[in-house]
């Protein structure tokens, strides 16, 4: 993406306060007229990471001696609580502010915030991406268009059980250090982060929100640190009014199905993305009306949209901020949406804990009604992060919490999930899925034991504590005392030999089987060609039972390009249909057509995650697909052909 995109030959220089979060967006910065010239953080670890992707710029872990650098503009990605203070110091500073959600934390700081930007004359954007997906930007010029008519219902859904991020850094590493936990993802309830869900609905439909409630849930996941009605840990819905009079369920939150389903009423026609699915539209004016999937397709900006992170909402928030700079033209979260879209989530909050009083929503546009909330500090109590063992406790013990808390929410969920499905194997639509749950289970045997063991160490230590309660929560609900069973190992391949013999040699064989390539160099896949008849191939090894073809043997862990050829034989021609699940980019073909070109793909990889139609030949039918590594990550394609005419499928 160096192709400039606005005709001007003015470059803005940008800041990136908060290198975590903030560093998913310095490759799109230089097609967008920004130079990355100095960047802040307080780890170590991060600091040395934008230093290695930015040569030359300059990082510090001193806020003052970054801001006081010459540059333009800030990518403010610090801890969500402290964003409108920071966003204050930043605006104070002379910088124009791209700030990460939400706005603010509380009502009286959103006051601040806004008095600030309209003092400052800088610009401030909040960069909600949701809303700039490739559907949700359909949507929004469809709905322009008239085509939905007015607003009448909506439900999105932010839904995610990040449960290992309360223990754990953006980038995975355990917080440090290891007897503590994360600054606010250990403790922030869910409402507050009600922007991806509520953005998009905004952005669609052109409304702002007006009044909010919202009733309490009392039910908490293990291994969170506060229960659901003091911090995260559950499902948090609130019902919000539009200023057309519609009505929106906004919910988030952590729950035992994370979801992202999206659906939207309108008084002519409705729209939703659900589970697995692309967008689909039932267009009539009755709810009888003929529904129809559509493909959303990009403009040629969105190409290079699609590029980036969070399905292309990552490259337009930058556009859109870049452009406000460089030409004047409004952002859609400008500082008065970005309150519109921050104050439903601390009234919602607000409102649960008062047992579903409604809030009316602010218009922060209006200084009057700005100044009756301008001394308002309501906050949520806030989990002491230091505190999680006691103050005299042997930190040569306590050092390994958090890094055993990030493992542990792993593997106990991975033993919940084989002792849970082993109950209801007979009942899947394919058993032999079970047999890869077992696969996982076994391969992390040996390191699964000792985290279990290391959990319990600590936990008998300070048996009283948060960190020995939340221990405890994961260990219960891993299975401790099975796991660690010295016959546990055996046990479960003996279980697993029983599982082959009672799903039947049919249902548990390997339905695929292939060749692939040798490591080609790294291109974008969509340019992948098909590949000529003398390229060398190997055979493919597969992954368990789970019909993957295995690249990682290929690819080492390096990047670049592998192709991947299998066969499906057909008893008759006729109508068929192509179903794989990719975890890297990837190009496919069938019988020398092209099918696909999924630039974005990536785990979970799953065997109907894409659909294609396709015509079958009578006899051997040719599938070819050009897999992206992914820089090492990806492990393969999981495949399958059904035979729409025929009935069948293999």
């Amino acid at each position: 993406m160096t192709k400039p995109i606005f005709k001007t030959n003015r470059r803005i220089k940008l800041g990136i306060w908060g290198l975590g979060r903030g560093m998913n967006f310095y490759k799109t910065c230089e097609a967008l007229n920004i130079d990355v010239v100095a960047g802040c953080d307080y780890n170590e670890h991060m600091r040395t990471g934008f230093l290695k992707a930015n040569p030359g710029a300059f990082v510090t872990a001193d806020a003052d001696e970054f801001l006081a650098r010459d540059f333009d503009a800030v990518l403010l990605a610090t801890f969500c609580p402290a964003h409108a203070d920071d966003a204050i110091k930043c605006l104070r500073a002379g910088k124009h502010v791209l700030s990460e959600v939400t706005s603010f934390h509380t009502m009286a700081e959103g006051v601040r915030l806004v008095d600030e930007v309209e003092r400052s004359g800088k610009v401030y954007n909040l960069a909600e991406n949701y809303p700039f997906s490739a559907a949700n930007m359909y949507l929004a010029r469809r709905w322009k268009e008239g085509l939905f008519g007015d607003l009448m219902y909506a439900e999105y859904e932010y839904v995610h059980e990040c449960r290992s991020l309360a223990y754990t850094y953006i980038d995975g590493l355990p917080v440090q250090p290891g007897n503590t936990v994360h600054n606010w993802r250990s403790w922030l309830h869910f409402h507050y982060y009600c922007t991806h869900s509520l953005g998009p609905v905004m952005i669609i439909t052109g409304t702002r929100p007006t009044r909010v409630v919202a009733l309490p849930g009392k039910q908490t996941l293990a291994g969170y640190l506060m229960s659901n009605e003091e911090g995260m840990g559950g499902v948090t819905p609130s019902l919000i009014n539009m200023s057309n009079g519609a009505i929106v369920r906004n919910l988030m939150g952590a729950t035992t199905n994370d979801s992202h389903v999206q659906r939207i009423w309108g008084t002519l026609g409705a729209a939703e993305i659900n589970v697995g699915k692309s967008l689909s539209l039932r267009l009539g004016g009755s709810g009888g009306s003929p529904k129809f999937e559509v493909i959303p397709r990009w403009d040629s900006l969105g190409a290079l949209a699609a590029k980036t992170g969070h399905g292309g909402g990552d490259f337009w928030i930058l556009y859109y901020f870049a452009r406000q700079i460089l030409f004047g033209d409004k952002a859609p979260f400008d500082i008065y949406s970005a309150c519109d879209v921050t104050i439903p989530g601390i009234l919602a909050y607000r409102s649960s804990t008062e047992g579903g009083r409604p809030y009316d929503v602010p218009d922060y546009r209006d200084k009057a009604a700005r100044d009756a909330w301008r001394d308002d500090n309501w906050d949520q109590k806030r989990l002491d992060v230091t505190k999680v063992f006691p103050a005299d406790s042997d930190f040569e013990i306590t050092r390994h919490f958090s890094a055993t808390m990030a493992k542990l929410v792993s593997y106990a969920t991975m033993y919940r999930a084989y002792a849970d499905w082993g109950k209801v194997w007979r009942d899947m639509s394919e058993p032999s899925g079970i047999l890869s749950v077992a696969g996982k289970l076994i391969d992390s045997h040996a390191d699964m034991r000792a985290v279990y063991a290391m959990a319990l160490k600590i936990a008998r230590a300070y048996p009283a504590c948060t960190g020995a309660r939340v221990l405890n929560e994961m260990l219960a609900l891993g299975g401790a005392k099975a796991v660690l069973h010295p016959l546990f190992l055996k046990q479960i391949k003996r279980q697993i030999a029983v599982l082959r013999k009672q799903i039947g040699r049919e249902q548990a064989a390997v339905c695929v089987s292939g060749t692939m390539s040798t490591l080609q160099p790294e291109h974008p896949v969509a340019s992948a060609a098909y590949p000529s008849r003398d390229l060398q191939f190997i055979i493919a090894p597969v992954y368990r039972e789970y019909n993957m073809l295995d690249v990682r043997p290929v690819h080492g862990g390096r990047g670049g390009i592998v192709y991947v050829r299998t066969e499906h034989t057909a008893k008759k021609a006729g109508r068929g249909r192509l179903l794989f699940g990719a975890d890297g980019p990837v190009r496919a073909w069938f019988n020398r057509k092209p099918v696909a070109v999924l630039p974005n793909a990536t785990n979970p990889c799953t065997a109907d995650h894409y659909k294609f139609d396709v015509m079958l030949k009578k006899g051997v039918n040719e599938i070819m697909f050009a897999i992206n590594a992914n820089k090492g990550r990806a492990w393969g394609i999981i495949v399958r052909v059904e035979e729409l005419s025929a009935g069948r499928r293999s």
